[in-house]
């Protein structure tokens, strides 16, 4: 079985974790939260508390196919901590798909994998990124798959689960959720 760790630091954006994680167990994918501070307990952007499955530190020596970053003003915790970077680096260097949305971007660049590669983030923070950065819903370049913000994070999360399986998982699971680019999400009768 395929499996995701998903960082979430104090702040982090509800949607952008809870529908990645959602999708992705959807697929059959194993799943680890891991909350950044010492207490299983991580309280979101919109004060959503979360209980991880583990602690960042307890699991920060194992591998995973999948590395999911959220955004949200969080992210600054762990552009701070010196061993979320080098875990994030160990990672990319390891041939492992690393996911980053909104903000999270930040993260990749602060570890140096950006260089080069094709992204894409939440336009707060496009002034810190490198000039490749491109104005659209989700970005794959390799193993580096970055997404523009809460918005995005269902077709973020089918295209992880579609790296991470095929696009045969990422279209069922699409299915069941009724999901559509182009569903029309409402109608108005006057």
């Amino acid at each position: 079985m395929k499996s995701a760790l998903i960082i979430l630091p104090e702040g982090f954006e509800e949607i952008e974790a809870l529908c990645v994680v959602d999708i992705l167990r959807r697929g059959n994918i194993e799943c680890t939260i891991a909350a950044h501070h010492d207490n299983k307990f991580v309280t979101g952007k919109t004060c959503i508390q979360v209980v991880a499955d583990e602690l960042f530190r307890e699991v920060a020596k194992r591998t995973f196919d999948l590395l999911v970053i959220p955004g949200g003003p969080g992210i600054r915790h762990l552009r701070n901590d010196q061993a979320v970077v080098d875990y994030v680096t160990r990672h990319a260097s390891s041939g492992g798909i690393i996911g980053a949305i909104c903000a999270a971007p930040t993260l990749l660049q602060d570890a140096g994998i950006l260089k080069g590669i094709r992204h894409t983030a939440h336009f707060s923070v496009a002034s810190e990124l490198p000039d490749l950065i491109e104005d659209t819903a989700v970005v794959r370049d390799g193993n580096i798959i970055t997404s523009r913000g809460a918005g995005t994070a269902i077709p973020f999360g089918l295209r992880l689960l579609s790296a991470l399986t095929d696009e045969e998982t990422a279209n069922s699971v699409s299915d069941s959720i009724c999901y559509s680019p182009t569903l029309e999400t409402s109608a108005v009768r006057k």
